[in-house]
């Protein structure tokens, strides 16, 4: 095989679907699926909207991190900002940006897309994409966004990329966005940036954007 090494995105039938169950966010699915010679397969899910993440990275190879409680787990976990794609119509780098505002008070005038991810597809459709945000600048106070719920009062810390791939490496932190980010910035810094993407390439893994590819 001396095609390049890529993911095949294409579906097989579906024979039959139905919601089992309807929530807030997302919903379970079942679907009974036509896979050829191996027949046919029924298989529940979560069918999720995707999400964006950004990097926020400064001017001294900071990572901007942010602390949440995430209930399912039971932690209080360091996350970089991040948030559903849950808003019609709008770009995923526009979503993006928006997170960086809401959730560190933050701005940039240099993006990039980093890396792209499914989260666990065995059971859910979920995509995200991480893009990275240089060229940082603070809101202004009376233009901050008012945080409630988890992220009322969320710490926020600057930390060397360096220090966060070591400590997620060593199993202290376990944001599994947050340690991709930071792995994806020092390898794609210590080839002078050259595998970053622009912020409208395409996106085939999140389900709405294949038949852009």
């Amino acid at each position: 095989m001396n095609e390049p090494l890529a993911d095949r995105f294409e579906a097989r039938p579906v024979v039959s679907a139905s919601t089992v169950f309807e929530g807030r966010v997302w919903d379970v699915v079942s679907e009974t699926v036509d896979l050829g010679d191996a027949g046919e397969v029924t298989r529940e899910f979560v069918r999720h909207p995707g999400a964006v993440a950004v990097a926020a990275v400064d001017d001294q190879g900071r990572l901007c991190l942010i602390q949440q409680y995430r209930h399912p787990i039971r932690t209080f976990e360091w996350e970089i900002p991040a948030g559903l794609l849950d808003v019609d119509g709008e770009p995923a780098h526009v979503g993006a940006a928006r997170e960086l505002h809401e959730e560190a008070d933050l701005v940039a005038t240099t993006w990039h897309v980093l890396a792209d991810y499914v989260s666990s597809p065995g059971g859910l459709d979920e995509a995200l994409r991480i893009y990275l945000a240089r060229d940082l600048s603070a809101v202004p106070h009376d233009e901050r966004h008012d945080r409630d719920g988890e992220e009322l009062g969320m710490p926020l810390r600057w930390v060397p990329l360096e220090e966060v791939r070591d400590a997620f490496l060593a199993g202290r932190l376990h944001n599994a966005t947050m340690g991709i980010a930071a792995l994806a910035a020092l390898a794609s810094r210590d080839q002078g940036w050259a595998t970053l993407r622009p912020v409208d390439a395409p996106w085939p893994s999140h389900p709405s954007q294949r038949h852009l590819a």
